[in-house]
């Protein structure tokens, strides 16, 4: 799905049920034939409108977290080879994000079904939307062309989340392909033992960006 093709907001029946943890409570309605109340077309066009605009401002957000990132992983690479470029994501990348976070409001941050630390392992609603893209890839789809947008219902109210597909590139693969150098897997083993980040070829998922607002 592309950012221009999101229309997707979030607030049919159930949704609220789905994110706070109230399945119960919504197969209770449908078990006693209870009709989940419906947005006023108005209020849904809103939503709708709020998408689209949040979503944009996100993908923006993404691409331009997203080229920070690659940027500086090349520069590391360049002047201090794999084993420094390896110290720099571990002790350099989440502090980016932090201030990317810091100066847009946004929560910003990266997940993978596959993460080398295990922080950045995804929540239950980032699980479902990197298993859908996975499904798209598998069908066809491009990578760089996955995006997913909607407003959830949670416990400490609305909440809009968004997430763009990233491809793996080919400087990416020094630390994150299928063959590495002794020095570089020796590294990884150290900053992170419970890696599970490797195996990739140029141009499959890595992960996502994943971007959050409370509203």
């Amino acid at each position: 799905m592309t950012l221009k093709a999101l229309t997707l907001a979030a607030v049919a029946i159930g949704t609220a049920a789905l994110y706070a943890g109230n399945a119960g409570e919504r197969n209770a309605g449908e078990r006693t034939g209870a009709a989940a109340p419906v947005a006023p077309v108005a209020d849904r066009a809103a939503d709708t409108a709020d998408t689209k605009a949040l979503a944009a401002e996100a993908g923006a957000l993404a691409k331009g977290y997203g080229g920070t990132l690659l940027g500086a992983v090349k520069s590391a690479l360049e002047t201090s080879g794999p084993v420094g470029a390896i110290a720099f994501c571990h002790d350099e990348a989440p502090g980016m994000a932090a201030e990317q976070s810091r100066r847009s409001g946004w929560r910003i941050a990266r997940t993978s079904l596959k993460p080398r630390n295990p922080n950045a392992a995804p929540d239950d609603y980032e699980r479902r939307v990197l298993e859908e893209f996975s499904r798209k890839i598998a069908a066809g789809a491009p990578v760089a062309g996955l995006s997913h947008a909607e407003i959830v219902e949670t416990d400490g109210g609305r909440v809009f989340r968004f997430m763009a597909a990233i491809p793996t590139a080919a400087p990416c693969l020094t630390c994150h392909g299928s063959s590495l150098k002794p020095e570089v897997a020796a590294k990884i083993r150290e900053l992170y033992p419970a890696d599970r980040a490797t195996g990739f070829s140029e141009g499959d998922m890595r992960g996502a960006f994943t971007l959050s607002k409370p509203l």
